[in-house]
């Protein structure tokens, strides 16, 4: 942020902002519209893409811009950038063909509809900035590889937890300490809820009952796991991770006593959760140090004698920080979040309920499934199912209740994107050659 501040005033000044498109303008994209506009000098959102273009106009009313023209083509986007006009549409490809954009926030939380998107940014040169932790968690690799190819940056979103974790990773490796967990604060974790049960909680808060219920029944702490783990090279300990559950109110440098040491120091660290600890919903990492007189000062400022050291950020902002990965990744060309190489950990699916054979799988969040996160070889090896995948599936076979499900359990719908991709993410990485796939899906 001490960077962004002022590069982006410059931009400003210069009267050259960087020119956003947004796919999606649900309950997270309303606010980033908002922030964009009302806080954030020297970036401007130009156009917003939605099913419904009055949820798009919407985005742009609650953010205080009210003259917004509807285009259906590129030509009358770019005409309406040039112009200095916000354009609204229901196509999501004319923001990737613009010109005029410089980057694409995806904020859908879609899997297939989302990594069509994705894949024609890329392919036209655009920086991707993917608030959808289902996609980067279950395609994530493979669409940062096509990135690298294009020389655009394929990056999740700071504010969101995996983006404060990576930031708190980043530090503390700055200062010498090593990183052998990263952890995430939750509140609630169960995972039989279903949007009948969160109902009241998402009116309340003005959200969708299967959002919140990924959040409840630990779907999306596994994908956003999941994501700090590919983008760090860790794993998780065991199948769904340790997830402690604490006292309420617990303060969360206790954390240093709640792992094993072994899973924690014998490899290249984990990811895993707490469920009660304050400050929730911060993040946490846990690091050690083996230089005696580094010990020493760590003690000396109240961080303790080791061997493990915590270092916690007590909130994450969401829509707030989401312009600054807008800005790390055109002016600086720095990913907030984004894989190494080869997925190290997988969302794989289990069943919330007992299943029959010949139902069709619901979406994440719903009433069937609740997404696990296990460590990538052992998600090949038994041929687990990725939850990303899972929507639209049709049961060959009944499923018991807490039953990781598997390829051949299911049949999987035809010409999907996204197992197109799934398919050559697998082989690419399991190859483990520096080249790319010879066709871009989707592209």
């Amino acid at each position: 942020m001490i960077l962004v501040d002022k590069a982006l005033e410059q931009r400003q000044q210069a009267g050259n902002p960087i020119r956003v498109a947004m796919v999606g303008a649900g309950f997270m994209a309303r606010g980033i519209a908002l922030q964009i506009e009302t806080a954030v000098p020297g970036m401007t959102v130009v156009a917003i893409s939605n099913r419904s273009v009055d949820g798009a106009r919407r985005a742009y009313s609650e953010a205080g811009v009210n003259a917004v023209t509807e285009v259906a083509s590129v030509a009358q986007l770019e005409q309406a950038i040039a112009s200095g006009k916000r354009a609204v549409t229901d196509d999501p490809f004319l923001l990737c063909e613009a010109a005029q954009v410089d980057a694409i926030i995806e904020v859908t939380g879609t899997v297939e509809f989302a990594a069509a998107v994705v894949m024609r940014a890329i392919a036209r040169g655009k920086h991707v900035i993917a608030m959808n932790a289902e996609l980067d968690g279950t395609l994530g690799p493979i669409l940062k590889t096509y990135a690298d190819r294009a020389g655009v940056v394929f990056t999740n979103a700071d504010g969101d937890q995996p983006g404060v974790i990576m930031n708190l990773y980043r530090f503390a490796k700055g200062i010498g300490v090593k990183p052998v967990l990263c952890g995430n604060i939750k509140g609630l974790h169960d995972p039989y809820r279903n949007p009948t049960t969160q109902e009241a909680f998402a009116k309340h808060w003005r959200q969708k009952p299967n959002m919140v219920t990924s959040f409840a029944d630990g779907t999306k702490i596994s994908f956003e796991q999941a994501i700090v783990a590919n983008a760090t090279g860790m794993r998780v300990a065991k199948r769904g991770m340790h997830g402690p559950t604490v006292p309420a109110g617990t303060p969360i440098r206790e954390a240093v006593h709640w792992y094993p040491l072994d899973d924690l120091l014998g490899g290249p660290g984990v990811v895993d959760y707490v469920v009660g600890a304050e400050p929730g919903p911060g993040v946490f990492v846990l690091g050690t140090c083996d230089h005696p007189v580094q010990q020493h000062y760590l003690n000396l400022y109240k961080l303790g004698e080791g061997p493990l050291y915590c270092f916690y950020t007590p909130y994450h902002l969401c829509h707030f920080e989401v312009p600054n990965t807008v800005a790390r990744a055109v002016l600086f060309h720095d990913a907030a979040i984004a894989p190494l190489g080869a997925p190290t950990v997988d969302v794989v699916a289990a069943a919330k309920i007992d299943l029959a054979a010949g139902a069709v799988l619901d979406g994440l969040g719903e009433y069937m499934t609740y997404g696990l996160a296990e460590n990538s070889d052992v998600a090949r090896e038994q041929q687990l199912l990725p939850i990303g995948l899972a929507v639209g599936c049709r049961l060959k076979r009944a499923v018991s209740r807490d039953t990781a499900l598997t390829y051949a359990d299911v049949e999987i719908p035809p010409g999907r994107l996204c197992d197109q991709l799934r398919r050559e993410q697998d082989e690419y990485f399991a190859q483990a050659t520096p080249h790319m796939p010879r066709k871009a899906a989707g592209a």
